[in-house]
């Protein structure tokens, strides 16, 4: 990857991923945050602690400077628009994942990145671990036989607020879409089959009838594997994420996000992330995810959606 120091991201976003983001990259030789855009006066003000200038709007950073790319961590709701934004502007854009609430807003933002001649890239940062892409490359030499089966796991410390789940899209949508897109690269096959179920109650009777605290689903895989997708909002313990793949000539288990190391390895992958941003822009070539990735991950988040709320799991608890 490039060793220059000189690329300037925009975070335009100063909620909780952004300041992950914004973390992750202080000290970064490669790729430095310079400008904050959030449109809540708050946010602003907690990011002008940090020294970096902060603005109200897109229009309001570029009227003063133009950056080198920028940096989507805003609501989902909000990704379409700031990518139109960014290409309008002729900027570069690695957006926090889904880069959308469907599908369809996906495949359009990568449509309209295009048109524009701007880079796009989707920011899953798992795809910047080093266990789980030595695992890839383990399952792709064969080392594993036939895959079987996969299960992967994500289950955060404790819910997100009720403003964030009741426009997330829910569960499968702000969560599951990191383990959709991880078992389709892990594996290279595509999801082709999705069942669903919610678990109860669910505990903030603000979010009843928008989002679950904990669902699952089974999918069938392109190449004749399954696998589950389980997410939880309530692990005691903290964030933990796993994989586990069953082949016919081994097995593997493996807990890449695990309580007892905090937010060491996001940090470290979104580092890496943001440095293959950089490469993508400058070299054309990138390891990470684009917007077929995205449409693909998140049509099946979104038939694992429409299975859960069809047995009724995101109505309220009767």
């Amino acid at each position: 990857m490039t060793s220059s120091p000189d690329f300037r991201l925009a975070l335009v976003g100063a909620g909780r991923m952004g300041r992950h983001h914004l973390r992750a990259l202080t000290g970064n030789p490669t790729v430095a945050v310079t400008a904050v855009v959030d449109p809540v006066p708050a946010a602003r003000a907690v990011v002008a602690g940090t020294g970096l200038p902060a603005y109200a709007s897109v229009e309001d950073l570029l009227a003063e400077t133009t950056p080198d790319g920028l940096l989507v961590t805003a609501p989902t709701g909000r990704h379409g628009a700031l990518v139109a934004a960014a290409a309008k502007a002729g900027l570069p854009v690695l957006c926090e994942k889904p880069a959308g609430l469907t599908a369809d807003d996906a495949r359009v933002a990568g449509r309209v990145a295009a048109s524009a001649g701007v880079p796009f890239q989707v920011a899953y940062w798992r795809r910047f671990v080093p266990a789980l892409r030595e695992l890839r490359e383990r399952i792709a030499a064969g080392e594993l036989g036939e895959i079987l089966f996969v299960a992967a796991l994500q289950w955060d410390g404790e819910p997100p607020g009720a403003a964030f789940r009741t426009g997330s899209g829910g569960i499968f949508v702000d969560m599951g879409v990191h383990e959709f897109d991880q078992v389709q690269w892990l594996t290279g096959q595509r999801v082709v089959r999705v069942c669903g179920q919610a678990a109860g109650p669910v505990t903030d009777p603000a979010v009843r009838g928008h989002d679950v605290d904990s669902a699952q689903a089974l999918l069938g895989l392109s190449g004749g594997a399954t696998a589950l997708v389980s997410l939880g909002r309530h692990h005691p313990g903290g964030d933990m994420a796993s994989v586990e793949v069953f082949g016919t000539r081994d097995h593997v288990r493996l807990t890449f996000l695990d309580p007892a190391d905090g937010d060491a390895t996001m940090y470290a992958a979104l580092a890496r992330q943001a440095e293959d941003f950089v490469d993508l822009v400058r070299t054309g070539r990138s390891t990470g995810a684009g917007t077929a990735d995205a449409a693909a991950v998140l049509d099946a988040a979104y038939q694992a959606s429409a299975a859960v709320a069809v047995r009724g799991g995101t109505e309220p608890d009767r």
